[in-house]
């Protein structure tokens, strides 16, 4: 039996990498996070974002060793090809996902759950402004892209999008997700 891929999305700023650590960790060794390549310099909090330049980013992705790969926000962004790997061992992937690659992920992953992380639109620019990394016209420029994907759906045939609420506390959304879930799915060959 395949794994399941977790696909987190969501704005910029509405905590995306905390929920999937915090998953990650209550779901235990079934479960793995995967690291997302992005074409800026990793920051403090990213823990499983990997920095790298934009050739070595094109030469990863034209040798087949990302699963997914996207642009957004004037970086690209992709997933390792393990991924693949753990997913046909039976274990559930947690991936920090695209909401523009969602009909792409979809059409390639049959087992894909789409989650959407929201965040209240004052509560998402205060996260923005805080972290420090975008400017005035920048924070501008994602919050008019979160209104663009503010409601998501899936192709026929594929999982309805659970679209999950952080404007609280982590711990709550961590839960919520938890319970939406269910069981982890044991990788194949684990004791």
């Amino acid at each position: 039996m395949a794994g399941r891929l977790i696909y987190l999305m969501g704005p910029s700023g509405a905590g995306k990498d905390a929920v999937l650590q915090g998953l990650h960790e209550s779901m235990g060794s079934d479960s793995y996070l995967a690291p997302r390549l992005v074409t800026r310099p990793a920051m403090p909090g990213e823990r499983r974002s990997v920095s790298v330049s934009p050739t070595e980013f094109a030469w990863l992705e034209s040798s087949g060793r990302l699963a997914m790969a996207w642009r957004a926000n004037g970086l690209a962004y992709g997933v390792p090809r393990q991924i693949d790997d753990m997913l046909a061992a039976g274990g559930d992937v947690l991936v920090n996902g695209s909401r523009a690659y969602l009909p792409e992920a979809c059409r390639r992953y049959q087992t894909l759950l789409p989650v959407l992380l929201s965040v209240d639109g004052a509560l998402l620019r205060q996260r923005l402004i805080n972290r420090g990394r975008e400017n005035t016209e920048q924070i501008s420029a994602r919050l008019a892209r979160n209104a663009r994907f503010a409601s998501l759906r899936c192709p026929v045939g594929v999982n309805p999008v659970f679209v999950l609420d952080n404007s609280g506390a982590i711990g709550d959304a961590i839960a919520a997700l938890q319970a939406y879930l269910g069981p982890v799915h044991t990788i194949q060959g684990a004791a």
